[in-house]
């Protein structure tokens, strides 16, 4: 659990220095203020990945949204194969939710959680 909250806030920052750089920047992406995972952005996230078999995905945090023609948005998941014994691992799921409602995928990024974190590499 320790391991998923370094990611998200890892993320979480990324995203915030990104944006606070050059400031707002049309069609930039906006880190979420609340990570929390609404029922409405629920919705978008099963309407987006109705039908996709072989891999259970959870959403666990709202990372941000991105103003294009629609809505794209960035999601943490936690992952996991669909058979017994598999074991999870962490993504981002971005989709896009066009301006009438429809929602795609547009990619699903794994993530490498000890990619992330440099200390020790060099002990």
């Amino acid at each position: 659990m320790k391991k998923l909250f370094a990611v998200l806030a890892a993320l979480l920052m990324l995203m915030s220095i990104a944006a606070a750089e050059d400031g707002p920047l049309s069609g930039g992406w906006t880190p979420s203020a609340d990570p929390a995972v609404t029922e409405e952005l629920q919705a978008v996230f099963d309407k987006g990945l109705e039908g996709l078999v072989g891999v259970g995905y959870t959403p666990v945090a709202y990372l941000g949204s991105q103003v294009v023609a629609g809505t794209n948005h960035a999601f943490l998941c936690q992952a996991t194969v669909v058979y017994p014994g598999a074991e999870p691992y962490y993504t981002i799921v971005y989709l896009y939710e066009d301006l009438q409602g429809n929602v795609t995928i547009l990619n699903i990024a794994e993530l490498d959680v000890g990619a992330l974190c440099t200390y020790g590499a060099e002990e």
